[in-house]
Parts: structure tokens; C-alpha cells; sequence
């Protein structure tokens, strides 16, 4: 069993992802396997995660899934024919390009996409002087190709807001130089 709660897991998803989010806590939540660091997901975690820890979790993969649904074509996230089947079959799995962490890191991957969800978390981390505030609710780091944005729940991020996150991330980041 690996508690998701431990600090050897440092998130979930794809090791190696092109698309790391950031948050500021971890679900209540034990997978039943063996596992250190960032822990890919296999079909049925996310909806078991969601079943245990309740719908503010619900809330976290769906927005994710959202945002990167939405995302351009050459980002290649568009696995099935809804978001929903994206979510249930390929977001933070294995190979996806897709990770969700809980810690901050010693520093970000400048060959990433990182987004840091919520101002009150981004605001504590050790690059917080370094971001520009386009909004009350959106900033970035071109160098670090970094935006910060609302926290992954429908009522912080909508549909609008998650439309501002990608024209963001397309306009004012090097998502040509991470996108494949």
C-alpha cells in the first residue's frame, strides 16, 4: 500500500511529464501497490481517489482533464472523443506527459509547462518575487515557463478562466518549445 499522504510520494502522474501541476495538498488515500515518488495512475485510481476523498478531488481531476482537453492540437491530450474519457484513461498515468504534484520543487523544469494552482500557494513558494501578476487570480514566469492560476474547482476556474489559462499559456509562455 502507498500512502499518498507520505512525503516519499511527491505527486501522481508521469515522471517525465511535458505538463506539471502543482498544488498545495495531497488526497487521503492509500494505492493498492507499492510506490516512491511521482506514482502513475492506472484506470480506476482516479475514480477511486475520487470515491474515498470526496468531490473537492472530483473537482481536481475534472478541471485538469478540462484544461487540457482544451488544449491546442499539438499538445496531444485529446485521447477520446470527451474529456471524461481522457480523465478516466490517460491523465496522470503512466507516459501520459501529465503530473500532478504536491511539493514544491528545489526548482522548476524551464522544458515544462508548469502551472501552480492557487495565488495563496504560489505566493508561499521561494519563486513568489519572481512573478508577474497579469490579474488578481493570474501571474507568470516566462523564464520558468510558469503561470499561476485559480485552484483546480469549477467555482475558482471556469470554463471562461480556463479559455484565459490556454490563451496564457499559448501568448506569453514558450509552449511552441514544450508542446510536441
Amino acid at each position: 500500500m502507498t500512502d499518498l499522504r507520505s512525503t516519499e510520494i511527491q505527486g501522481l502522474g508521469d515522471s517525465g511529464a511535458r505538463l506539471r501541476v502543482y498544488i498545495a495538498n495531497r488526497p487521503a488515500f492509500s494505492l493498492p501497490r507499492v510506490a516512491t515518488g511521482v506514482v502513475p495512475l492506472i484506470t480506476g485510481d482516479i475514480a477511486a481517489i475520487g470515491n474515498a476523498c470526496g468531490n473537492g478531488w472530483r473537482k481536481v481531476f475534472n478541471v485538469y482533464a478540462k484544461l487540457l482537453y482544451a488544449m491546442p492540437e499539438q499538445w496531444q491530450f485529446k485521447h477520446g472523443d470527451r474529456w471524461q474519457a481522457f480523465r478516466d484513461t490517460h491523465l496522470l498515468q503512466a507516459n501520459s506527459n501529465t503530473a500532478l504534484i504536491f511539493d514544491e520543487p528545489k526548482s522548476f523544469d524551464e522544458n515544462a509547462l508548469n502551472i501552480i494552482t492557487g495565488r495563496t500557494y504560489a505566493q508561499q513558494m521561494h519563486i513568489a518575487e519572481s512573478l508577474y501578476w497579469i490579474t488578481p487570480e493570474f501571474a507568470i514566469n516566462k523564464r520558468l515557463n510558469l503561470v499561476v492560476c485559480p485552484y483546480f474547482d469549477y467555482r475558482q476556474l471556469s470554463n471562461s478562466k480556463i479559455l484565459y489559462l490556454i490563451d496564457l499559456i499559448q501568448n506569453e509562455l514558450d509552449a511552441h518549445k514544450i508542446a510536441k
